[in-house]
C-alpha cells in the first residue's frame, strides 16, 4: 500500500477540488480537514468523501464559487453564511469569529447556516484549545434517524463535539455521533463489501440488518436505542441548536450526502467558545482539569479522549499516510 506525505495528499485532494469547481480557497481549506481525519485514523471522514464531495460539486449541489461571509451579528452571537459551498471555510471563518468574540465578551456563539458536511467536528475546535478556550460544536446531516418513538428518518446523526485546552498537555477532544455509529463506518463497510454489526442501522422495512447498503438506505439506530430514547432526544436538541435557531435546514429537507443527484443541503453546524478566565479563572479552569485527569487515569484501561487520534496524527506528520492503490488512482484521475 502506497504512503505518502500529509503534504502530498492534500495537494491531490486539493487539486482534485479545484479541478470540480471549487474555487482555491474552499479546496484547500477542505483538504486540510480531510487529511487530518485520515491522518487520525478517521477514513469515514478522510480521503473517501473526495470523490462524493468532487460529485456534489459537478452536480450543483455545493457552490464551488462559495466565499463565505458574515450575515447576521450582535455582541456576542453571529451567523456565518457559507453560501452552499463546501463548508470548510465557513466554520474556520466561524470559529475565528467565536474566539474573537468570547475574548470581548467571555462567551460566543457563532453559527454557520447554507451550509455542507463538515467532515470531523472537533477537528474545528483544535483552535479553541490552541486559544485557551473551551470549545462546543455541533451539527446536522441529512435525515438518517428517527424521533423517539418513530419510524421514518427525521434527524441526522446529529454529531456533538468538545475541546478542553489543558497545561502542557494535549486538549481533550470529544467527539461522538448521536447514531450509535457514525454514518460514514456504514458507507466504508459498503465500498468495502464487509457486513456491519446488527445494532447499527435498519433497512427500508424497519428490520435490523448486517448489510451496511441496506442501513444507508434504510436508517441509523439512536445511540442506546435498544434501551431508551435519549440519544433520539439529544439529536432533536442538536437540530434546533444548528437550524432554527440560525437560519438552516432540517435534515429531512436535505438530500442525503451519498446520493449524486439531489438539492444543496443548506444545514447547519453551531459553535460556542467559552473563556474560562471569564468565569472562575483561568488557572484554576486548569488546575481543576488536571484533577480530574489524574483521576481517570487512576484507572487502568481509561484512555483520554482524542489522546489515540493525536498519537495517530503525529506519527503521520513524520511518516504520512497508507492509502490504498485504488484511492491513490482515483483521487490521481479526479485531479
Amino acid at each position: 500500500m502506497p504512503q505518502i506525505s500529509l503534504q502530498d495528499a492534500r495537494t491531490l485532494v486539493s487539486t482534485a477540488l479545484q479541478k470540480a469547481g471549487a474555487q482555491p480557497t474552499m479546496a484547500d481549506a477542505t483538504a486540510r480537514a480531510l487529511v487530518l481525519a485520515e491522518a487520525q485514523g478517521m477514513a469515514s471522514h478522510g480521503l473517501s468523501r473526495v470523490g462524493q464531495y468532487s460529485t456534489h460539486l459537478r452536480n450543483g449541489r455545493a457552490n464551488g464559487a462559495a466565499v463565505p461571509h458574515v450575515l447576521n451579528s450582535k455582541a456576542a452571537a453571529a451567523v456565518v453564511d457559507a453560501q452552499e459551498g463546501l463548508a470548510f471555510p465557513a466554520c474556520e471563518l466561524a470559529v475565528l469569529e467565536a474566539i474573537r468574540r468570547a475574548r470581548e465578551f467571555g462567551i460566543a456563539i457563532v453559527g454557520v447556516t447554507n451550509s455542507h458536511h463538515c467532515g470531523v467536528v472537533v477537528d474545528h475546535l483544535r483552535a479553541v484549545a490552541d486559544a485557551g478556550m473551551v470549545g462546543l460544536g455541533f451539527a446536522n446531516s441529512p435525515s438518517a434517524m428517527p424521533a423517539a418513538g418513530g419510524k421514518h428518518p427525521i434527524f441526522g446523526t446529529n454529531p456533538v463535539a468538545a475541546a478542553f485546552p489543558r497545561r502542557g498537555s494535549d486538549a481533550l477532544l470529544i467527539d461522538l455521533s448521536l447514531s450509535e455509529v457514525a454514518r460514514g463506518k456504514l458507507m466504508v463497510a459498503a465500498k468495502a463489501g464487509q457486513s456491519i454489526p446488527l445494532g447499527w442501522a435498519l433497512d427500508k422495512n424497519g428490520q435490523p440488518t448486517t448489510d451496511p447498503q441496506a442501513g444507508m438506505d434504510g436508517s441509523m439506530l439512536p445511540l442506546g436505542a435498544a434501551s431508551s430514547p435519549k440519544g433520539a432526544m439529544l439529536a432533536l436538541v442538536v437540530e434546533l441548536l444548528v437550524t432554527a435557531l440560525i437560519g438552516a435546514q432540517f435534515g429531512f429537507e436535505a438530500s442525503s450526502f451519498f446520493v449524486d443527484a439531489g438539492n444543496r443541503p443548506r444545514i447547519g453546524q453551531t459553535f460556542i467558545v467559552i473563556d474560562p478566565g471569564a468565569l472562575a479563572g483561568r488557572e484554576y479552569f486548569l488546575d481543576r482539569l488536571e484533577v480530574l485527569v489524574t483521576e481517570m487515569l487512576t484507572d487502568e484501561g481509561v484512555r483520554l479522549p482524542g489522546a489515540r487520534r493525536e498519537a495517530l496524527r503525529r506519527a503521520a506528520e513524520v511518516n504520512g499516510i497508507h492509502v490504498s492503490d485504488a484511492m491513490l488512482e482515483s483521487l490521481r484521475k479526479l485531479g
